[in-house]
């Protein structure tokens, strides 16, 4: 018996070493120590690779690695979540398959991955009706219900015209994100988190930077309500225009590159 206690004492100590330098390296460097530990790899039906790499341009930018990584993360990501459809709507996979990778793609430089805030995609055919506020929406995140909610008319339409900075499933996903993040305290949240508060403090710090901001109008309107639509509208600028947000706004686009270790596919 002593023997196990000092056994499980030592092994006690050991993780919290590694956690304590994990959290320090991570902080540093803006990126967990290791991002993937696979052990038993998932794989995708054929009709869900095929969908994959038909319909979802950022998969088919990263190399054979990153793939084979996205392509086991999708497949646990899809088996973790409920998908319900509403008001008629047969939910098929397509549905299934575009919206889970939405959500791989925005943590794809996250160990942790999950997005555990939810485990309920609910889909509607259109724009829903909410009894809660009595207005139509298009898409909210829930967490009280543990649920992300789209309507599938306006996740396509996001997807359909690429360069707009409108996409329904980034944006959603990207409160969940923010949300999930300040809820948990695993090193991908620590990541995120710091990141945020230094985006907020170089804007608070920057009252040109917020000027040009607001003049521009390459950020929609909307993104001022509040932190979390701020987050979420850089976020949908970030993954359809980089190119542009990067020349326009380079201090912001590496704020947003490091808390979301996004170091793949162009960005």
């Amino acid at each position: 018996m002593l023997i196990i206690f000092f056994v499980g004492f030592a092994v006690i100590v050991v993780y919290r070493f590694y956690v304590f330098f994990e959290s320090m390296y991570g902080l540093e460097y803006n990126k967990p120590f290791f991002l993937n530990l696979i052990v038993f790899r998932k794989r995708l039906t054929k009709d869900q690779l095929s969908i994959l790499n038909n319909k979802f341009l950022f998969y088919n930018r990263l190399n054979e690695n990153e793939q084979a990584i996205f392509r086991h993360r999708l497949a646990v990501f899809m088996e973790s979540k409920q998908f319900i459809g509403r008001e008629g709507l047969t939910v098929n996979q397509e549905m299934i398959t575009l919206i889970s990778a939405t959500a791989v793609m925005l943590t794809f430089g996250f160990r942790n991955y999950l997005i555990t805030l939810i485990d309920k995609i609910i889909i509607y055919p259109r724009e829903y009706y909410s009894k809660i506020n009595e207005t139509y929406h298009r898409g909210e995140t829930n967490p009280q219900l543990k649920a992300i909610v789209f309507s599938w008319q306006d996740f396509k339409k996001g997807y359909r015209i690429g360069d707009d900075n409108l996409n329904l499933g980034i944006h959603e996903f990207g409160h969940a994100i923010h949300l999930n993040a300040y809820s948990n305290k695993d090193i991908s949240s620590e990541i995120f988190k710091q990141g945020f508060s230094r985006l907020t403090r170089y804007l608070q710090a920057h009252k040109q930077v917020r000027d040009h901001l607001t003049t521009s109008k390459y950020f929609r309107a909307y993104a001022y309500t509040n932190q979390f639509e701020f987050f979420a509208v850089l976020l949908e600028n970030f993954i359809e225009t980089p190119e542009m947000f990067r020349t326009n706004y380079p201090e912001l686009y590496q704020y947003m590159k490091r808390m979301l270790n996004f170091n793949f596919a162009g960005y």
